[in-house]
């Protein structure tokens, strides 16, 4: 790989390696992929593969839904195969670490794909079930583990899992990981490895303090970078709705019933908030489902299953429990709350516009807090988002200025699943719904100028088909 300066790395990128066949990956992985239908690397693939195959620890910053799993794993999947281990006892030679159990699945199923011509073995070990069938596969031996701290760490101490021989650690989605409140549990995984090994580090954002344990982790590591850190996707059309907010479940079943609105996935801060949302559209007879950490594995699996296959078009996730949430053609991302933690906004909305298809993101907005937290959103983007005024509930407060002051933008990294909202709300000045019958795409009043503000025109297109090469994620 060419090393230079930072304006002329990128056009390399993309004049050279604009092939799987250009990566130097190995005739069998190279196979595995066209059979998946890839063909021109996503960006942070065509970054991180070369420098993986390398032997080069990576710090790797992209946006979901980029094909961050194909960037870690076709490299490790390939060097494990030239790599091929003379015992007879497999031992785990990869690792790799997620925040959630659906990711898990999800990363695993990407695996299985990738090693479909390799003698490798993988399994996945997470809670919410029994250990009864990851142990009898970690009995068999398996080259790679993906796993969530929690299982790993009791699997490991009840001596089932070994990592002495471990060559390839990857650290996912590590934002979330600090989110969660999983810092301690990955300081004892990390003392368990050994000193010799290649460490990868993904994740969507890289505020300092995820910089700063990457830096305990990692040794001389190459940064790839394929998108600003906290900046939204371009092929997302955002909108902020203003409203009341004992007008917002109103507004929410307004929304959903729109004709555009194929699937939509609706963010809440809380699992009790999520249930309460669920209750409210199915009595209105919206079919929706939540799925957040309450819920069984069973429940959360079926609840995908339906949701991925076009059975259930709505569902209500927190945002811990989205992160598995990998559903090509979301074509609505909607805030039903607006997070305290600014990137968040930047993940949720990230589930929908993935792999260069278009999508839509409304984010509806009370009287009271989510102002403020709005305007620290805007700041970390540095970009004002539209008000969508044409809407029968608009509330006719001001619009939320852009503030381009210096500020962290990270509000209160807090477990986002805890209990419901207690926060006292202001009275406001309450906005009764518009008596004239509403027109989706009406050009009268304000929301009807041409600025993307009102449900008409051109601003909704479903979303495009094009393929995501890598695996886009959660």
């Amino acid at each position: 790989m060419q090393h230079g300066s930072s304006e002329s790395a990128p056009p390399a990128i993309f004049i050279y390696l604009s092939s799987f066949d250009d990566l130097g990956l190995c005739e069998q992985v190279l196979q595995a992929t066209q059979e998946l239908g890839y063909e021109t690397p996503t960006p942070i693939q065509a970054q991180a593969i070369p420098k993986v195959l390398a032997g080069q620890d990576v710090l790797g910053v992209a946006q979901t839904g980029t094909g961050k799993t194909a960037a870690f794993s076709l490299p490790m999947i390939n060097r494990l195969h030239l790599e091929r281990y003379s015992g007879q006892q497999r031992p785990i030679r990869g690792l790799i670490l997620t925040p959630t159990r659906e990711l898990a699945a999800q990363i695993e199923e990407n695996i299985i794909g990738y090693t479909k011509h390799v003698k490798l073995f993988s399994v996945t070990l997470f809670g919410g079930v029994s250990q009864h069938g990851q142990v009898q596969k970690l009995r068999r031996g398996v080259d790679i583990v993906v796993a969530t701290p929690g299982r790993l760490l009791d699997l490991q101490e009840q001596g089932f899992v070994n990592l002495n021989h471990l060559q390839y650690f990857v650290l996912d989605e590590a934002d979330t990981m600090m989110d969660m409140g999983f810092i301690h549990d990955l300081r004892r995984i990390i003392k368990h490895l050994p000193r010799d090994r290649q460490s990868l580090f993904f994740s969507a954002t890289m505020p300092p303090n995820i910089l700063e344990f990457a830096s305990t982790m990692l040794r001389d590591p190459e940064r790839v970078e394929v998108a600003p850190e906290s900046t939204a996707a371009e092929t997302v059309d955002q909108s902020l709705l203003f409203v009341n907010q004992g007008d917002k479940r109103d507004l929410l079943v307004h929304l959903l019933k729109q004709e555009e609105v194929e699937t939509a996935l609706v963010f809440t801060r809380t699992k009790y908030g999520a249930d309460k949302v669920v209750r409210f559209l199915n009595r209105s007879k919206i079919k929706a489902e939540a799925i957040h950490g309450n819920k069984t594995q069973p429940q959360r699996e079926r609840a995908m299953k339906a949701f991925k296959s076009g059975k259930l078009n709505v569902l209500v996730a927190t945002d811990i429990a989205a992160r598995g949430i990998d559903v090509s053609g979301v074509s609505h991302v909607i805030n039903y709350e607006i997070p305290n933690i600014s990137e968040t906004y930047v993940h949720r909305i990230g589930r929908t516009g993935r792999a260069g298809a278009s999508g839509v993101a409304w984010s509806l907005v009370n009287e009271d807090d989510e102002r403020k937290h709005m305007a620290d959103i805007q700041r970390l983007m540095d970009r004002k988002v539209p008000v969508m005024t044409d809407q029968p509930w608009h509330n006719g407060l001001e619009e939320i200025e852009l503030d381009r002051g210096r500020g962290t933008g990270q509000g209160n990294r807090r477990s986002q699943e805890g209990g419901d909202r207690t926060a006292k709300k202001k009275p406001g000045r309450k906005k009764k719904p518009f008596n004239k019958r509403y027109k989706p795409g009406g050009g009268s009043g304000s929301g009807g100028s041409g600025d993307g503000s009102s449900f008409g025109g051109n601003r909704h297109k479903k979303p495009s088909k094009k393929r995501n090469n890598g695996g886009g994620r959660p």
